[in-house]
């Protein structure tokens, strides 16, 4: 899917819909901030949010005074939503774009994208993706991914994704990260539904050339 047609998706997803009509809702982020805390995350560091939409993760982090949050996404209705629960949040930036299109103009401690990724189905979008990665994420910063597990869903929101275990995932980010552990997880839909995801965190490794100074 081009990204112009992704954007349109995905705008007409949170425009027709409340965030909590979602299937990937929930009312707290618990897992992202354990598995964030766990890799090392502390109040002085930049994080993150790929694909975070209408998340609860930024109240959470703004909420720790966390020094700085940035939230990516495609839909600029689903970043109001979020930023209209955050009003003053002077730390947070919102940045309302492709990530397979994206120049970051800095580097983040964390990087932390829960269930974006599984929607880039093809190569080209793949290896885009990771080079975004590469260059947004400090040399020893710390990726935490979450994807369908491969006994998960095959399709979301009417689009198909591509599911992952921890080696796959490994394969596809390449020798630039480093898998430091991996956990399965069962979400609950708004609906009661049950969807089988894995989590996995990578540490940057190597050096990207084009990487940019903080």
């Amino acid at each position: 899917m081009a990204a112009t047609d992704r954007q349109a998706h995905w705008e007409g997803v949170y425009t027709t819909k409340a965030d909590t009509e979602v299937s990937w809702y929930e009312d707290s982020p618990e897992l992202s901030l354990t598995l964030l805390r766990e890799a090392g995350l502390t109040p002085e560091m930049s994080v993150i949010d790929i694909g975070g939409g209408a998340s609860r993760l930024v109240d959470a982090l703004v909420e720790s005074g966390q020094a700085h949050v940035s939230v990516l996404d495609l839909s600029a209705a689903a970043l109001e939503t979020a930023k209209s629960r955050l009003a003053g949040a002077a730390r947070t930036q919102w940045i309302v774009l492709d990530v397979t299109a994206w120049t970051p103009d800095r580097q983040y401690d964390f990087w932390h994208d829960r269930a974006a990724f599984h929607f880039l189905t093809t190569v080209a979008d793949q290896q885009a993706y990771v080079r975004v990665l590469g260059t947004a994420l400090k040399d020893g910063g710390k990726a935490v991914i979450g994807t369908f597990a491969l006994d998960g869903p095959e399709t979301c929101s009417g689009l198909p994704v591509a599911r992952y275990d921890a080696e796959g995932l490994q394969a596809v980010l390449g020798e630039q990260f480093k898998l430091a552990t991996t956990r399965r997880h069962q979400h609950t839909t708004p609906w009661g539904s049950i969807q089988k995801l894995q989590f996995s965190t990578f540490e940057k490794v190597g050096e990207q050339s084009d990487s940019l100074e903080v």
